[in-house]
């Protein structure tokens, strides 16, 4: 069995808080935080999302001496959870919202925000990359990419995914542009579906996070990685579409990440470099990766992002996003 490494499956990240950086002068915030700290949580209690927040809330709350309150808004692709965080939540930096980065945000390359702008809070804290994959039924007749593309090119295939504005979506869209194979993405509403609908026939193949479809184990191949296959063997060897086809996609990443409003950080810049600086110390604590593996999660996927990282992600969603609009209604 191979021993896990901390060091090797931790990804640094090129760059700290960029806020903390312009100010490397403040002082810790003063008493902050004196009460525990609110997290709006975009989806249902018990799925991904909360799984990952509470095992790495579990150390985070260590270094900042309190408790994360976690609350749980799902409803429409998540975006009931950011109209409750952005409506009613206080920018006081006592409240942060944990979402999704790749399908939330792509929900606003969709239809953008009622009641505020995308540019009104942001993210500043990235747990994990898990990036979205293309996977058949183990008794599925396509058996390779080459199955694949010469099936599309006879007739538009059937493609579950688990929901339409998703990172693994955009990057099918793509793979059919490269290719001139067809495809007809098909929601089946969650990971346990998608899976499910590729193993039963229900549809000719998904595309879903990689985490989910490791976790299906057996019951699935996997061909091809929209990203870096991390994992090796555990995706069955997959290549990346980037290597396999030449295309030059950003990973379509589904990435956990801690998210701010604006005017907190700008109101309360000691805090915000409380937030962010602990929030950096945690992933130098072994028992971040002992947490996160117990809650099921992939450790090569654990991986820090700051600011940066996650302005350059969430740019690169809102762009990919427009671009396959018309393909995705519906969403």
């Amino acid at each position: 069995m191979t021993r896990l490494n901390r060091r090797g499956f931790l990804k640094t990240g090129a760059a700290a808080s960029a806020m903390a950086l312009a100010a490397p002068g403040i002082a810790r915030a003063a008493g902050y935080p004196e009460r525990n700290i609110k997290v709006i949580i975009p989806t249902r209690e018990g799925g991904g999302a909360d799984r990952n927040f509470r095992a790495f809330s579990s150390v985070w709350s260590q270094k900042l001496g309190t408790e994360f309150e976690p609350g749980f808004f799902p409803g429409a692709s998540g975006r009931v959870g950011y109209e409750v965080y952005m409506g009613k939540e206080e920018p006081d930096a006592y409240s942060l919202i944990f979402g999704n980065m790749g399908p939330e945000v792509l929900n606003w390359a969709m239809q953008a925000p009622e009641s505020f702008s995308v540019e009104d809070y942001f993210y500043f804290g990235r747990v994990d990359v898990d990036p979205g994959c293309l996977f058949v039924g183990a008794e599925s007749p396509l058996q390779t990419m080459d199955d694949i593309i010469a099936e599309g090119k006879k007739r538009v295939l059937n493609v579950g995914t688990s929901r339409m504005a998703h990172p693994a979506s955009i990057g099918l869209l793509a793979l059919g542009d490269e290719t001139g194979a067809q495809f007809n993405l098909i929601p089946l509403s969650g990971g346990k579906n998608t899976v499910a609908g590729a193993v039963t026939g229900e549809v000719d193949f998904s595309v879903l996070t990689s985490g989910s479809v490791i976790a299906a184990g057996d019951a699935v191949k996997t061909l091809l990685v929209f990203g870096e296959n991390r994992v090796g063997e555990a995706l069955d060897n997959a290549p990346s579409m980037n290597d396999a086809y030449g295309t030059n996609l950003p990973e379509m990443l589904s990435s956990r990440a801690f998210a701010i409003h604006k005017k907190a950080a700008d109101d309360h810049p000691d805090r915000f470099e409380v937030l962010a600086r602990t929030f950096r110390e945690t992933f130098d604590d072994p028992a971040l990766l002992e947490a996160y593996v117990a809650t099921g999660g992939t450790p090569e996927y654990l991986s820090y992002g700051g600011v940066e990282e996650c302005a350059a992600f969430m740019q690169a969603m809102l762009e990919l996003g427009a671009r396959y609009k018309p393909l995705l209604t519906g969403a």
